[in-house]
């Protein structure tokens, strides 16, 4: 597993956003936790996401697994063949570290690694790119991914916490990036 941990004292190149972010990634990942995960709640979940997509006329695919079952799959209109494939590889992170695909890429690129270098995982089947993010349930753990794509990876990314943030009736503006 990646570390969260970070050294401010050293400059890799990193922007200064970036680390920000890193830190409050983390921050959501151990908190945006829900009590438990079926496919009712990932019917809410990703209903709003859909809603959420149409009314900012957004060309999104959202996707809503258990890691070995799709559970929630909506492709908008303007998505391409491409996004699926994005949906897979940036899962397929999650499942593997079991943090944000945008986490692992942000820390990834702090340390001027790569999935590839680092961890020998191919470009065709994993990418450190934003918009997955785990599902984690109370005393279970990580078992699934809500992921979005079709949006700068950024964008992404905070798609998804807005939606749990919207399902947890906790404050968005507490969990989200600057």
């Amino acid at each position: 597993m990646i570390a969260i941990g970070i050294s401010l004292g050293l400059n890799s190149g990193i922007e200064m956003e970036a680390i920000d972010d890193i830190a409050i990634i983390g921050r959501q990942e151990q908190e945006l936790v829900l009590a438990s995960f079926d496919e009712n709640v990932a019917w809410q979940l990703g209903t709003w996401l859909r809603q959420k997509a149409s009314e900012r006329q957004l060309s999104i695919v959202i996707d809503i697994r258990r890691f070995v079952q799709p559970i929630f799959y909506f492709a908008m209109s303007g998505t391409s063949p491409d996004n699926p494939e994005w949906v897979r590889r940036k899962s397929n992170t999650v499942a593997r570290f079991f943090r944000s695909s945008y986490g692992v890429g942000l820390e990834l690129k702090q340390k001027g690694g790569s999935l590839q270098t680092n961890f020998a995982l191919p470009e065709a089947d994993f990418a450190a790119h934003g918009g997955a993010f785990p599902i984690r349930v109370r005393d279970a753990g990580v078992i699934g991914c809500i992921t979005v794509s079709g949006l700068p990876q950024r964008v992404d990314h905070e798609l998804v916490v807005e939606a749990l943030c919207q399902f947890l009736g906790y404050d968005y503006e507490k969990y989200r990036l600057p």
